[in-house]
């Protein structure tokens, strides 16, 4: 008796309900959902247009950082200093800006190249030494956090020109007031959504993440798809800064301080497995949409925050549980 396989196009609808049931990125959705539902049920204030956009211009910094973070877990990775490095970009670009040492959109530039900079030296060292990606992004953290700090000589920088501040402002969008920097961290999701789906650049990184040795072996450059990724993770984080600015105003050298550990929350929760070579950004979305959402209704149902930062906690637990077991059915 033979048999035979049939395409995904030709599967039929519960055999394709039954794939989208099993995607990584369907639990964390369901759970979206839930929240949304269950806190729409016990506030009024919730389900609101004017409550999501809220929702999303307070996690679209870390949402951001969530881009370049899930680049490196897809690797096996994982990046601590992605909070620092976003601190110190930011006030790189506010000093310079407010001084009026450079014009705003060079200070940009640079920003934004100091960051990538950032990105390359954790690559060289994790791919070229090789280090652990742990103690090289956690001695970057330090090394940003002092140089902010250096930098900034403890203090805020104000009076910023609007080239930094015109991200934080909003547009009207049927009854709701969005805002620019929305959109550009969604287009961030979205750019990179289609890079690692729809290019091989993307499947040369779930490769890297599942073996590197195998990955090596099939003509993938490893070392350099490595560096090149932590490079790109700071230039996403050069865009962080950018939008940090702009949702505050100002150049804070106390910000981000959380904001790695944020970072790694929605990565996880979004369904990014911590071991490489499965997860999306828009998963990260997900997740970071999910702690929004959380501590959003949380505050409108009056919970103190330290409530809200212990079930952020059970989360990140419960979904690391899940990819263990997970992985351990898939051996």
């Amino acid at each position: 008796m033979t048999t035979s396989t049939v395409p995904y196009g030709n599967l039929t609808g519960p055999s394709r309900l039954r794939r989208l049931a099993t995607a990584p990125i369907a639990g964390p959705l369901a759970a979206l959902v839930l929240a949304c539902a269950f806190f729409s049920l016990m506030t009024d204030q919730f389900l609101s247009g004017g409550n999501f956009s809220l929702i999303i211009q307070q996690v679209m910094v870390v949402g951001a950082l969530a881009v370049g973070q899930t680049l490196i877990i897809l690797t096996a990775g994982i990046d601590l200093s992605c909070g620092a490095v976003m601190a110190f970009g930011s006030i790189m670009i506010a000093k310079m800006a407010a001084e009026g040492t450079v014009p705003p959109l060079v200070a940009v530039a640079l920003g934004l190249a100091v960051c990538a900079g950032f990105g390359l030296l954790n690559g060289l060292l994790v791919k070229l030494i090789p280090l652990p990606p742990f103690i090289v992004t956690l001695g970057m953290l330090n090394v940003a956090f002092a140089l902010t700090h250096i930098y900034s000589n403890e203090q805020t920088v104000s009076d910023l020109p609007r080239a930094l501040t015109f991200l934080g402002e909003t547009f009207p969008l049927g009854d709701t007031d969005v805002t620019y920097g929305s959109l550009l961290a969604l287009g961030l999701f979205g750019l990179f959504a289609y890079l690692l789906s729809s290019t091989s650049w993307g499947r040369h990184v779930y490769a890297l993440g599942n073996s590197p040795e195998a990955a090596r072996l099939n003509g993938i450059r490893t070392g350099r798809l490595t560096i090149g990724l932590y490079a790109i993770a700071g230039l996403v984080y050069g865009v962080a800064a950018l939008l940090l600015i702009s949702r505050t105003g100002v150049g804070d050298p106390q910000a981000g301080q959380t904001d790695n550990l944020d970072s790694i929350t929605a990565v996880v929760l979004g369904g990014t497995s911590l071991f490489g070579g499965r997860g999306s950004v828009l998963g990260s979305l997900i997740g970071a949409l999910i702690v929004g959402v959380f501590r959003n209704g949380l505050q409108l149902m009056g919970v103190a925050s330290i409530y809200q930062t212990l079930i952020t906690g059970v989360l990140v637990i419960l979904a690391v549980t899940v990819d263990q077991i997970s992985r351990k059915r898939i051996r």
